[in-house]
């Protein structure tokens, strides 16, 4: 039994018959004795609503506890012992701070059951909490997502059913095996566009025309023609069964792929107007430079992957470290350049024509490059070189670490959403089948962010029994929480 210590003061709200008396309760099988006036400092609050009770009734009483032995007058409360310890903090110091390994939700609930608010969590505690309550809504996101994905949305019907099915089978390459199969077949003809557009421009492989001019191998335009086709009917049929066609047109993935095959039919239309030769080849030349943006679909095919979106996050926290490292860059990059130009300027073979020019000497020399297309001559200039180089290690090193660090993080924090989710599906599987077997069809619905929540709070309960009264009829025992592992408990 423990309790905390009684300071020999007043309270303003404390009555003269308060501060004697003492307040007995029994926490998760833990017993403890309370001050009346230490209670009164909150009068809002649970325990001090206990004060006064021997002033009502019973059926008053058992609205506070879970039960009360008027015999010791022992109030009894089916609560976290060690989360209790921390909750009776706020009467001694006016705050609450959360011990280390309580799961934050949970004393969350606690502290709503004993009637105190959340503005007495110390700041530190706050930050915590956030951060729990903005991972659960993450998982319950991604639970949410990959249920769609998996099922479906079971209210939609007719067209709306087909365009989700289309939708899966384009977008959604781990939810079947025919949408997997789609991704493979996508990226191969990624894959052969790039290399036929690569090796096009080879001119051993290109062909002359009546006029003596080189053009593309016809092979080659017809294997090009058939990817084009291939893309073509991709972005119709995605474009078809997306949910939100506005935002679909305005991805910016999906610009890239819009932007990949335009072209190709700019080309086709201005050939059927009968524009001239040298003309359309100009065309051509204008618009081959696009169809290089072909490329990075292939990162569109990789954004289910953990590992690149933890890359693009790790980024997006890095732009403090990275902005420092393009001001040092760029300091040095103009310091070095200047005074480079300044110690060569009088050699009679300098290759610092002026400082602009220089820019790009200092560039290659402090990324440790090094082309050797432009180079100091003369012993200052040299000095300055080594000197530049150095700065240059230093600066690129500097931030590096950062932003393997936040890296680090946010891959470890996606594996964990991510077999977190897997975990909750799971757990609302098994659910499903017990509310089948017990509840009337049609009784049973499952909310996705509930179940998630629901599950944090029945993780961190005990299965522990705690025999707390002797039913007086001579029955089993009360307890708190029965030992399901245990057959006798």
């Amino acid at each position: 039994m423990w309790g905390i210590q009684r300071t020999r003061y007043a309270d303003c709200n404390g009555s003269e018959t308060s501060e004697e008396t003492e307040i007995v309760v029994n926490i998760g099988g833990v017993k403890q004795v309370l001050y009346g006036d230490v209670l009164n400092r909150y009068p809002d609050t649970r325990l001090a609503e206990l004060v006064d009770c021997s002033l009502k009734s019973s059926e008053e009483i058992s609205l506070l506890c879970d039960d009360y032995d008027p015999d010791t007058g022992e109030f009894y409360f089916d609560r976290d012992s060690e989360a209790f310890k921390c909750i009776i903090e706020l009467y001694c110091y006016g705050e609450i701070h959360m011990k280390r390994g309580i799961c934050p939700i949970c004393f969350m609930k606690e502290m709503e059951f004993w009637k105190i608010d959340s503005h007495f969590l110390d700041e530190c505690c706050k930050c915590h909490l956030q951060e729990v309550e903005d991972e659960l809504a993450e998982i319950a996101e991604k639970v949410k997502t990959i249920l769609v994905d998996r099922d479906g949305d079971p209210s939609a019907a007719g067209w709306q059913r087909f365009q989700m099915c289309l939708w899966r089978l384009m977008e959604k390459p781990e939810s079947s095996l025919p949408a997997r199969i789609i991704a493979i077949v996508s990226f191969i003809f990624i894959l052969v566009s790039s290399v036929v557009m690569c090796v096009g421009t080879i001119p051993d492989l290109q062909v002359e025309d009546s006029e003596g001019n080189l053009t593309e191998n016809p092979t080659l335009e017809i294997i090009e023609t058939v990817c084009i086709g291939w893309f073509t009917i991709e972005y119709i049929l995605r474009l078809i069964s997306s949910p939100n066609k506005t935002k679909f047109v305005l991805a910016f993935m999906n610009i890239i792929d819009f932007m990949a095959i335009m072209p190709f039919f700019v080309v086709l239309i201005l050939t059927s107007f009968g524009t001239g030769v040298m003309e359309l080849a100009n065309v051509q030349q204008a618009v081959q430079a696009l169809r290089i943006m072909r490329i990075a679909r292939i990162f569109k095919l990789a954004r289910h992957s953990s590992g690149l979106q933890t890359l693009t996050s790790a980024l997006k926290s890095s732009f403090k470290e990275l902005g420092l490292l393009l001001m040092y860059m760029g300091v040095g990059v103009f310091l070095f350049s200047a005074l480079g130009y300044t110690m060569e300027q009088n050699h009679p073979e300098t290759l610092f024509t002026s400082i602009p020019q220089s820019f790009w000497w200092a560039v290659i020399t402090m990324t440790t490059v090094g082309y050797g297309d432009v180079y100091p001559k003369t012993t200052l200039g040299r000095c300055n070189a080594a000197i530049s180089f150095l700065c240059g290690v230093i600066a690129i090193a500097l931030p590096i670490h950062p932003i393997i660090n936040n890296f680090v993080l946010f891959y470890n924090k996606q594996q964990v959403l991510e077999t977190a989710a897997k975990h909750e599906i799971e757990l609302m599987a098994l659910r499903s089948g017990d509310g089948e077997q017990e509840a009337p069809p049609g009784a049973h619905k499952h909310v996705c962010g509930a179940g998630v929540w629901d599950t944090a709070m029945r993780s961190c309960h005990s299965d522990t029994y705690i025999p707390l009264l002797k039913d007086p009829r001579g029955g089993a025992a009360t307890g708190w929480r029965l030992n399901k592992n245990n057959p006798n408990g």
